[in-house]
């Protein structure tokens, strides 16, 4: 493990790996509290798409980022799972309306 992190370390001193990574990181993260939650609980991923109403393989394709499942479909894998799934907004301000960017503000930007 200790490897590992000397290694990201080393990645991320460059600017566009930095950059991407970062843009990632929140999808990664629901994929570690996801897979975190279900193995806390003893379930596998056939027993959790049981439970769903789904395949084992579609538990495996969101597990490993393979998927860009609907709030709907994290919501029953949460639900299932006896945790919540809460998003959180990002207050976005349109800088012009020829501009093809947006700025991200918090509340206190509004």
């Amino acid at each position: 493990m200790e490897e590992w992190k000397e290694v990201k370390k080393e990645l991320l001193k460059n600017k566009e790996a930095y950059k991407e990574y970062k843009k990632l990181e929140p999808r990664y993260q629901l994929i570690s509290q996801l897979i975190e939650a279900r193995t806390k609980r003893g379930l596998t991923q056939a027993q959790l798409a049981k439970k769903i109403g789904t395949k084992q393989s579609a538990i495996a394709r969101v597990e490993s980022g393979r998927a860009n499942p609907s709030i709907a479909f994290l919501e029953k894998m949460t639900q299932a799972l006896g945790t919540k799934l809460i998003i959180q907004s990002l207050y976005i301000r349109y800088i012009s309306r020829a501009s093809v960017g947006c700025e991200h503000l918090g509340p206190e930007g509004r």
